[in-house]
């Protein structure tokens, strides 16, 4: 068996603009709710992780996971101010490709973020997750992740069952 795990972790630039696009389509392959659509969900996170690579703000960053050269996942993290006034580090995204799943890249992504947020003197990180992607659920609470705001949603107005 293959070791992919990331030996590179890198800043992403706009020449990684294909790669990120590629692996926030797969953010939209999970079970979504039933009035999300997967391309509403690639599309916002790609179009994000595209802003932040071309501002260039220190606390807005996109990395990308990389092993020989190939490109095996990315990380979108930044600062943010909670509802209590808290700073935290955000992770935005985190995704890899379907090869890499399993093989260490994401806690390579996921340890990345950590560091990342400890440099900045950040005490929280925070991140979202559809209720229904059990593997990512799984992952984050493997990375002392637990659950604080749990939101719920009840479509109105119009029928979203897509």
């Amino acid at each position: 068996m293959i070791d992919f795990a990331a030996e590179t972790v890198r800043i992403a630039t706009p020449d990684d603009e294909a790669t990120v696009s590629a692996l926030a389509a797969r953010l939209g392959a999970i079970a979504l709710p039933r009035w999300r659509a997967p391309d509403e969900i690639s599309s916002a996170d790609a179009r994000a992780m595209m802003n932040a690579i071309a501002a260039g703000h220190a606390d807005d960053q996109v990395f990308i996971a990389e092993r020989d050269g190939t490109r095996l996942g990315c990380l979108h993290v930044h600062t943010g101010t909670d509802f209590f006034g808290r700073q935290h580090a955000h992770i935005s995204v985190i995704a890899v490709t379907a090869e890499a799943e399993g093989r260490g890249v994401g806690r390579a992504l996921m340890a990345h973020a950590e560091a990342w947020a400890c440099a900045r003197g950040m005490t929280l990180m925070t991140l979202n997750v559809f209720n229904g992607n059990a593997r990512a659920r799984r992952l984050y609470e493997r990375h002392g992740f637990e659950p604080e705001i749990v939101t719920y949603v009840k479509p109105i107005g119009q029928d979203l069952g897509r």
